[in-house]
């Protein structure tokens, strides 16, 4: 029954009542968390562990003791009102914790916060069922999901229920929950447990909830920001929707945020339904304040997330058991996971300037870990490798200190030309040994540092079978790479704007690449030649370069800090060759012309028709980024 009704029923009521009295509105306050991957230690502003000499400049965010006084003291300024307590999902993977305790750690210290309920997340599957019954066993609150369909084989049946109902100051409020519907190719639920599709599932429990008299009912997500919007709000008698997935940071005063908090969504029932979620791994406690008519319908809401930084001072007690729970990391750190054959180069100066043995290595490990995905391609950035490796036993130590930024797998499709500009944007600061230079497997490509940036890559060809063919430039193909770089750092703009179906959140890149070296144990440090400097082809002359023939150097950093310079492709300038003696070769660039291209090749823009007749006559000012071009000698 739409709401329309609903509320025309009770107005009839209230009509038909001689006193004429009125009903009380209904406040509800829900704070909440969502995607805290295993944060247990406080981070820094990269969302990475935060180091004893930030947490004395007070540069750090979250981690369990500082995000329980938060809690703690925001339940007492409502002392006295209606509260709930949600976790939106994704607690495991992320740290060491999780990988050292399996979940156990996250389980005590969230039941610490007394929590009314929580959501599955598909990271919770990270360790199959086994890993969330473990967990479930732990915890001290209801763990939801309408979509979790556990078979009778599962050690999950009638441990995850679809909704819950709770008397919040002698209310019904219902809590429906539910995964990701892709939750199997990204995680590993195992053989026993299905996921079903969101909308059904929650249709079919809110209606179950209807029939209980329940008029106030929340949609508890792990589905993601741009779904929540689309989908769920839109779902018959949903009032509220309190998400997960998407890392969205919702507010009102922070620029950077994906959207206000909460986002009020039209539901076709004929009223506006209030979506939030609270950024990620601590940072933020989100506090939302709801207002109910007496009918179930809501008639406000209003709030914004609240920034766990060092205003809140860490629980002693809370950082003391954090204390003693990390001392078998440090064993763990000192857990040999392989051996190389040979040092594994993964210096500054060479994986910022040209193919490096770390850089292979890493590239391969990514690869190797989605190759079940369909994904055939991996690029990474050579700033993200801090450290080389000597020669003989291998510790998690490092593998941590050779990726220390707690970065994580992400996969994506994007089309060929993309990947050529991606390639061109990460060849753009060799000269100022630049973070963003591109590691790469399942590919090959060459490139010359003598001309301008921007027009550096010569041939790309990928990996088919044990083959290797041209890249297409109107080909997509599925890619893997890091978050920081999907989302835009180290200038990988066009990752973020032209990647189709990314996901970001995959295990922690030390974790992939100590499960690479222990599947490939001992390792031989290599490289193959997948990337190749070639010689200009003739002298160069003095370089006439300007400062804004590339983006500002920056270092790399892990993900979450992107600077203006990161975020925009460097503007690509036409190739300014000397007077070609033979045949050439030119990749499309954006702003590249024909008339352009031969002014720098042959000093006469006149001439542009001799590439454009070499080339099949292509519109002169409108190139397909990522086309090879053939220059003929002048």
């Amino acid at each position: 029954m739409i709401r329309q009704l609903r509320t025309g029923l009770m107005t009839a009521s209230i009509l038909a009542l001689s006193s004429g009295a009125a009903f009380a509105d209904y406040e509800l306050n829900i704070l909440h968390i969502n995607d805290f991957h295993s944060r247990i230690e406080s981070i820094n502003k990269f969302d990475s562990t935060c180091s004893a000499e930030e947490e004395g400049k007070s540069e750090c965010f979250g981690g369990v003791a500082r995000l329980k006084v938060a809690i703690d003291q925001k339940r007492q300024e409502l002392s006295g009102k209606n509260v709930l307590l949600l976790n939106g999902g994704d607690n495991f993977q992320g740290s060491l914790f999780f990988t050292t305790y399996k979940g156990a750690a996250e389980a005590e210290f969230l039941n610490l916060m007394k929590f009314d309920a929580m959501t599955v997340g598909n990271h919770e599957f990270d360790e199959g069922e086994d890993g969330l019954i473990t967990f479930v066993d732990k915890v001290t609150f209801p763990v939801l999901s309408s979509n979790v369909l556990a078979g009778y084989k599962s050690k999950l049946v009638d441990r995850i229920k679809p909704s819950l109902v709770l008397d919040v100051g002698g209310q019904k409020v219902g809590i429906v929950g539910a995964v990701t519907n892709d939750t199997t190719e990204i995680s590993s639920p195992g053989d026993n447990v299905l996921i079903g599709l969101d909308v059904d599932t929650i249709t079919t429990a809110v209606q179950d909830l209807k029939k209980q008299g329940v008029n106030k009912i929340i949609a508890l997500t792990h589905v993601g920001y741009p779904r929540d919007l689309a989908v769920i709000a839109k779902i018959p008698d949903v009032d509220i929707v309190v998400g997960g997935h998407s890392h969205s940071l919702l507010s009102n005063t922070d620029e950077k945020a994906e959207g206000p908090y909460p986002t009020m969504v039209d539901n076709p029932g004929g009223y506006k339904v209030p979506v939030v979620q609270a950024g990620s791994y601590s940072k933020y406690l989100g506090d939302l304040i709801v207002n109910f008519d007496d009918n179930g319908v809501v008639k406000s809401a209003k709030g914004d997330p609240i920034l766990v930084d060092a205003k809140f001072k860490p629980d002693e007690a809370v950082l003391a058991r954090v204390k003693e729970m990390s001392k078998p990391i440090d064993e763990l750190k000192a857990k040999i996971i392989g051996k190389t054959d040979a040092p594994i180069d993964g210096s500054r100066e060479s994986c910022r300037a040209k193919e490096c043995e770390m850089g292979d290595l890493v590239a391969d490990a990514m690869l190797d870990r989605v190759k079940g995905q369909g994904v055939t391609i991996a690029i990474t950035n050579g700033g993200g490798l801090r450290a080389s490796i000597d020669a003989g036993d291998v510790s998690m130590g490092e593998a941590v200190t050779v990726l220390p930024f707690q970065n994580t797998i992400a996969t994506f499709q994007i089309k060929g030309a993309e990947i050529s500009a991606a390639l061109e944007n990460g060849l753009s600061q060799i000269e100022e040994a630049g973070g963003r230079f591109p590691q790469v497997a399942g590919m090959k490509f060459s490139f010359d540092k003598s001309r301008p940036a921007g027009s550096r890559l010569s041939v790309v060809e990928v990996k088919e079978g044990e083959a290797y063919v041209p890249l297409d430039a109107a080909k997509t193909y599925n890619v893997v790479s890091n978050n920081f770089m999907r989302n835009g750092g180290d200038g990988y703009s066009v990752f973020k704007t032209k990647a189709e179906n990314a996901y970001d959140y995959g295990p922690g890149l030390e974790t992939v690449l100590a499960d690479y070296l222990t599947a490939n144990n001992p390792y031989k440090p290599m490289t193959d030649g997948r990337i190749t400097e070639i010689a200009a082809a003739t002298p160069a002359e003095p370089s006439t370069q300007t400062s804004t023939d590339t983006a500002v150097t920056t270092d790399a950093k892990p993900a979450g800090t992107t600077t203006a310079a990161e975020t925009a492709t460097p503007e690509a300038k036409p190739a300014a060759e000397p007077a070609a003696a033979a045949e050439n070769k030119h990749v499309i660039v954006r702003g590249d012309t024909l008339w352009d291209l031969a002014k720098a090749v042959y000093g006469n823009g006149e001439l542009w028709k001799t590439i454009a007749e070499a080339n099949g006559n292509p519109a002169p000012k409108r190139l397909e980024i990522g086309t090879e071009l053939t220059i003929p000698a002048k």
